[in-house]
C-alpha cells in the first residue's frame, strides 16, 4: 500500500485555493474525546485558525478536594466551526475524534450547517449575557414560547429572539434558537423589546 504524503507549504497553497472558491459555512461538528481530555476540539481548532464555537456553561467541580468553577461545554460532543469544506475536511480526515454531524434524511452525507444570521444571533445572545442557560429543542415546548422580538439597542442589539413566558417573572427573557439543535435563554430589558410581525 503506498502513502502520497504532501508538504506543509503544499497544503498551504491547496488550502488558500479552496478557500477562495469555497464559501464560508457555520459546520456542525461532534467531538468524540472523553470529557477530561487535555485539548477538546475546540481549543485545538481554535489554536489552528478556525473560528470556533462551543456553547459553554460555569460547574462547579472538585479539585484536589477543593470545590473549583470552571467553564466546560453544554453538550460535551457539539461545536459549530466557520470554514470552508473543502478546508475543514483536512482537519477531519487527520483528527479521528473529530466527525461532522450529517443532516438525516438528505442524502449520503450531507454535513450540518447553520445559517449566518441565526449563528451571529446565537453567538451574540451566549457571549453578551452573563448567564446564559443552554436547551436542547426537545427540552422547550410550546408553552414556553411566545412573540417573536428583536432587541433594539443595548448590549444584545439587533439580536432576534422569542420572548419566554413565565408564570410570576418579573424579569423579560429571550429565547435564542439554532433550528433542530439548542437554544440559549438570555435576560433582556423590557425597553428594548420591539415586537415582530
Amino acid at each position: 500500500m503506498c502513502e502520497q504524503r504532501v508538504s506543509n507549504s503544499e497544503e498551504a497553497s491547496l488550502s488558500s485555493s479552496i478557500e477562495e472558491t469555497e464559501p464560508l459555512h457555520w459546520f456542525v461538528l461532534r467531538d468524540l474525546k472523553r470529557s477530561n481530555a487535555k485539548e477538546p476540539a475546540y481549543l485545538f481548532l481554535q489554536k489552528a485558525g478556525y473560528e470556533v464555537f462551543t456553547p459553554l456553561r460555569w460547574v462547579l467541580s472538585r479539585v484536589k478536594g477543593k470545590k473549583v468553577r470552571k467553564l466546560q461545554p453544554f453538550m460535551q460532543d457539539l461545536l459549530f466551526v466557520h470554514s470552508t469544506k473543502g478546508a475543514l475536511n483536512v482537519v477531519v480526515e487527520r483528527v479521528p475524534t473529530l466527525q461532522y454531524r450529517f443532516v438525516r434524511g438528505a442524502g449520503y452525507c450531507v454535513p450540518m450547517t447553520v445559517r449566518e444570521e441565526e449563528m451571529t444571533n446565537f453567538i451574540l445572545a451566549s457571549r453578551q449575557s452573563e448567564c446564559p442557560q443552554y436547551f436542547q429543542i426537545d427540552e422547550i415546548s410550546s408553552q414556553m414560547i411566545g412573540r417573536k422580538v428583536r432587541i433594539i439597542g443595548g448590549p444584545l442589539n439587533q439580536c432576534e429572539g422569542f420572548l419566554m413566558s413565565l408564570r410570576g417573572s418579573r424579569v423579560k427573557h429571550m429565547i435564542v434558537q439554532i433550528e433542530s439543535l439548542l437554544a440559549v435563554k438570555v435576560e433582556v430589558c423590557p425597553e428594548f423589546i420591539q415586537f415582530i410581525t
